[in-house]
C-alpha cells in the first residue's frame, strides 16, 4: 500500500502536488468540477497541516492537438482562428484556479508557466495555495526522451520538499509532472483520492468478496480483452455486453446481422470462452436484443426475442430477457465490478439496458455488496442516471482504471513510497 499525506509531516514544508483537473471547459468556464471536488479532501488536509506552500499542477486537454483540429475546422469553414482566444477558452488553468478558489473560500495564486516560478513561490505568504499553468504547454511534459522530460521534472521538483500525487486519472501516463518528478524528490506520497482508488480497485483483482461479478461492456473487445483475461482470476461470473458482445456471439457461430464485430478478435474471444469454462467462470452473453437498421439516435428500436439477429439489423442494446439474466447473476453477488455500458446509452432509445445495469449495481450496494464502477463511459452512465452516490466507489480514472484492472503497473503509483 502506498504512503499518503497522513504518513509524513507537512508542517512548514513546501508541497508540490499533481492533481487531475482535466475538466471540461467552455468559453473559459468549468463545465463539470467533479475531478476538482474529488481532490478537495487532500488539499484541505494539507492546508490544515500548515505547510509553507501548496503548489498544484495539472494538464488540461491536449493544447497542441486540440488547437490543430480547431484551426483546421476554422480554415475549412473560412473563419479566422485566434489561437490565444482558443487556449483561453479551453486550455488555460487560470479559470480553473479561480474555480478552485471559490470551492476553497480562499485565494489561489495563478502562476503563468511551469518554468521559472521558484522565486514567486518562495515569495508566497506562509500557507498559500498556487496553481501552475497547464503542464502540457511544455513539450517536456510528454516527451518520449527521458532526458527531455527530466528538464521539466527537475524544475517542478525544485518547487517543493514533498511530492504528492492525487491524480489517479493520469497515473497510467509516464509524464514529467506525475512520474518523472519523483526521481528528484526525497519524499513521494499519494493523496486521499489516489489511496481510495487503489484501495477499491485492488480487491477486485486479488481478493474480492465472493461471489464476484464483473460486468464488462463497451464497443470493442480489443480494448477490454486484457481486462477480461485478468478478471478470470478473481471473478465468479463475467457479464459481457455492449458492442463487444457481438464478437463473442459470432465466435460461437450465432448470427449477429449488421452488428459491430472485430473479426480479427474472433479467435481471441473463443480462447477466452474456453479459459473461462476451464476455470469454472460463468460467462453471460446477451440472449435477446434491442436492435435497429442503422446506428442513429432517431433509429426505430426493434426488440429481437432471440439470440440470433436478422441480416438487416444491428444490436444496439440488450433485451428484456438478457436484463432478467443479468439480474439473476447480480442478485447473489458479494462484489460487483462494472466497466463499460451494455448498449448505446447516449441514444435514449437504446439506454434502457445500461440504466438497468446501473440500477442492479446500485441495488447490490444497498444489499451490502462492494461495488466499483470504473471507466469513463460507465461513470458517465451512472452520472446520467443519477446513481453515482449509490455505488461503493466510482473511479475518476478512465484509462488508468482500465490499465489497473489489466494488472499493469501504473507509473504514477509505482513512483510513490510504499508503507
Amino acid at each position: 500500500m502506498i504512503k499518503t499525506v497522513r504518513d509524513v509531516s507537512l508542517t512548514g514544508k513546501r508541497i508540490i502536488m499533481r492533481v487531475d483537473f482535466n475538466v471540461p471547459m467552455k468559453n473559459g468556464v468549468v463545465q463539470d468540477d467533479t475531478r476538482i471536488v474529488a481532490s478537495l479532501p487532500t488539499i484541505k488536509y494539507i492546508l490544515d497541516q500548515k505547510p509553507k506552500s501548496l503548489v498544484l499542477m495539472s494538464h488540461l486537454g491536449d493544447p497542441d492537438k486540440d488547437a490543430a483540429k480547431a484551426r483546421e475546422k476554422a480554415e475549412k469553414e473560412g473563419k479566422p482562428f485566434d489561437l490565444d482566444a482558443y487556449l483561453d477558452g479551453k486550455h488555460r488553468m487560470k479559470p480553473v484556479a479561480e474555480h478552485l478558489a471559490k470551492l476553497l473560500g480562499r485565494d489561489v495564486v495563478f502562476l503563468p508557466s511551469c518554468f521559472g516560478q521558484k522565486s514567486a513561490i518562495e515569495a508566497l505568504p506562509a500557507g498559500s495555495v498556487a496553481m501552475l499553468e497547464n503542464t502540457r504547454f511544455h513539450k517536456e511534459e510528454t516527451a518520449k526522451d527521458a532526458t527531455v522530460q527530466e528538464v521539466l521534472a527537475r524544475e517542478l521538483a525544485s518547487y517543493g520538499d514533498i511530492y504528492v500525487n492525487d491524480a489517479f486519472g493520469t497515473a497510467h501516463r509516464a509524464h514529467a509532472s506525475n512520474a518523472t518528478i519523483a526521481k528528484f524528490m526525497a519524499v513521494r506520497v499519494g493523496g486521499f483520492l489516489m489511496e481510495k482508488e487503489v484501495a477499491n480497485l485492488e480487491p477486485m483483482l486479488h481478493n474480492p468478496p465472493k461471489p464476484m461479478v464483473a460486468i464488462i461492456g463497451g464497443a470493442k473487445v480489443s480494448s477490454k480483452i486484457a481486462v477480461l483475461e485478468n478478471l478470470l482470476k478473481s471473478a465468479s461470473a463475467l457479464v459481457i455486453g455492449g458492442g463487444m458482445a457481438y464478437t463473442f456471439l459470432k465466435a460461437k457461430g450465432i448470427p449477429v446481422g449488421k452488428s459491430m464485430v472485430e473479426d480479427e478478435f474472433l479467435n481471441t474471444a473463443t480462447q477466452l470462452l474456453d479459459h473461462a469454462a476451464a476455470q469454472g467462470v460463468q460467462v453471460v452473453l446477451p440472449v435477446d436484443h434491442v436492435a435497429a437498421d442503422r446506428f442513429a439516435p432517431d433509429a426505430t428500436p426493434v426488440v429481437v426475442d432471440d439470440q440470433a439477429l436478422p441480416d438487416n439489423l444491428m444490436g444496439l442494446d440488450v433485451g428484456p430477457r438478457t436484463l432478467a439474466l443479468y439480474g439473476n447473476v447480480v442478485a447473489s453477488a458479494k462484489s460487483v465490478l462494472w466497466n463499460g455500458p451494455v448498449g448505446v446509452f447516449e441514444f435514449d432509445a437504446f439506454a434502457k439496458g445500461t440504466e438497468q445495469v446501473a440500477t442492479l449495481v446500485a441495488d447490490a450496494t444497498g444489499r451490502g455488496a462492494l461495488t466499483v464502477v470504473g471507466g469513463g463511459d460507465s461513470v458517465a452512465a451512472v452520472n446520467k442516471f443519477g446513481l453515482a452516490s449509490n455505488m461503493s466507489h466510482v473511479s475518476t480514472g478512465g484509462g488508468a482504471s482500465l490499465e489497473y484492472l489489466e494488472g499493469k503497473e501504473l507509473p504514477g503509483i509505482a513512483c510513490l513510497e510504499q508503507k
